[in-house]
């Protein structure tokens, strides 16, 4: 697994690289060579936040955590990621069977059975075109934590959203 670490607001020290490489290899033999691990460090006035996103073939998985200590956040994001595979465990093997043979079996210990999916409701909603201050306006007069628009200037389907910090998110459709 490629890993890359990248400070905003610091610069981590080598020791926080080399432990993010030694903590990111408990998980790099569920992916193989062929994963990428960003690891995004920043501080905030008295917080330390660590995130870390692992993509393979298409498939993401992401976690950030903050504490008083940066190491402490690395440590909480590997074991957010370890539970995401755990949780994911039977769909991850059915994905990887024919790509990367692994093993799960040490991580089956405390896995409950593998749970359904139940789709209770589905909405159909008109999209109009709107610029992305519209929609996050409309996303807080509805009082959602996402909100589906049309981009005015792209026509793409794009998707608001609020994230933990307080700030907002914007998803969009990447061109393959």
């Amino acid at each position: 697994m490629k890993v890359t670490v990248i400070g905003k607001k610091c610069t981590p020290r080598e020791s926080f690289i080399e432990r993010a490489e030694k903590k990111l290899s408990k998980i790099d033999k569920f992916f193989g060579d062929d994963a990428t691990a960003k690891v995004t460090a920043k501080v905030e006035k008295n917080a330390k936040i660590v995130e870390v996103t692992i993509n393979h073939n298409g498939v993401i998985f992401r976690a950030q955590e903050r504490s008083d200590d940066m190491v402490d956040a690395l440590d909480e994001c590997v074991d957010v990621l370890v539970r995401q595979i755990r949780k994911n465990k039977t769909k991850l093997e059915k994905r990887f069977k024919s790509a990367v043979p692994f093993d799960l079996s040490e991580f089956t210990d405390t896995v409950a059975e593998e749970e359904e999916f139940e789709l209770v409701r589905t909405k159909e909603i008109p999209l109009k075109p709107q610029s992305v201050d519209e929609a996050i306006l409309q996303m807080n007069m509805l009082g959602h934590m996402f909100y589906m628009f049309l981009d005015a200037e792209t026509s793409d389907v794009c998707v608001v959203y609020v994230r933990k910090d307080g700030g907002y998110g914007l998803l969009i459709p990447e061109k393959s």
